[in-house]
């Protein structure tokens, strides 16, 4: 999402203050014109969440507006709000998450969704396939809705081998021997593995390097988020084509590699239909 200040004008805008009214902030008038008044109601807001008073909806005021508004969901009492300012209009709520991860703390889901809708509408993915192939994803992957790191296993470390050895030389994962295995093992929301795609998808959110000589950074829940859209847009065209075919498994597997937790995937995948519209 653009950053969006006293002068901005369009649909964006025009969302930002539907968004701004629906919390209690009224922008006098929704007109699609970041205006004086819609300014005051964004410093209102922000001084209400202890953010920077400045009046711009950058990063940071963005997913304090989202998180506001995914809130709205729980306990289902209150109706669907759209997370998202301008990007999307399909109901995401907590309590709709929370039916396709229903062993996780909510309150994982109110700090960490705001993070994934805001890096998917930043990606161009915030529709509702998307969204559910993103959440699924994520039931998979970290299964509580927050970023971490791989555990050990048979499948990433030999019996009395050192930690994640099995990946050191994995050529397919651009790994260049110890200790890149341990380095680059799995985190964040979509467990990014390997050198390669912590340059590449570092890169693409604009990391530069950071990412390669700071790979903890990416269990950081906004990097987190970010580099789970990147992974998805860079085989968005791939997984469009499965799930249009309704080939989960296929779309599954253009993530994985393989079949691992298909079932789970599945399952919150279709779960997640009935929960988000």
């Amino acid at each position: 999402m653009p950053v969006l200040k006293k002068g901005s004008s369009g649909p964006d805008v025009m969302n930002l203050q539907s968004t701004l009214k629906q919390l209690g902030f009224d922008p006098i008038g929704i007109d699609g014109e970041f205006g004086s008044g819609t300014e005051a109601a964004v410093i209102a807001f922000q001084n209400s969440k202890g953010l920077v008073a400045d009046g711009i909806v950058g990063p940071n005021t963005a997913a304090a507006l989202q998180a506001s508004v995914a809130v709205v969901g729980v306990g289902g009492t209150t109706g669907g709000g759209s997370v998202g300012v301008g990007t999307t209009t399909v109901s995401v709520t907590v309590n709709a998450v929370k039916k396709i991860f229903p062993d996780t703390n909510v309150s994982n889901i109110e700090t960490n969704l705001p993070f994934v809708m805001q890096a998917l509408a930043s990606a161009g993915l915030a529709d509702r396939l998307m969204i559910l192939m993103a959440l699924a994803t994520i039931r998979v992957e970290t299964g509580n809705f927050t970023p971490l790191s791989e555990f050990e296993s048979r499948f990433n470390t030999p019996p009395g081998g050192p930690p994640f050895s099995k990946y050191d030389h994995r050529a397919d994962l651009g790994n260049q021997g110890p200790p890149d295995g341990k380095n680059f093992r799995g985190r964040g929301f979509i467990q990014l593995t390997g050198r390669s795609n912590y340059a590449v998808h570092g890169a693409k959110i604009g990391l530069g390097n950071q990412l390669v000589t700071n790979p903890a950074l990416a269990n950081d829940p906004d990097i987190a988020g970010k580099l789970l859209a990147s992974f998805l847009k860079a085989h968005e065209s791939a997984i469009r084509a499965a799930l249009a075919q309704n080939d989960l498994a296929k779309a599954r597997k253009l993530v994985n590699g393989g079949t691992h937790g298909l079932p789970t995937f599945i399952q919150a995948f279709k779960i997640g239909k009935t929960v988000i519209t």
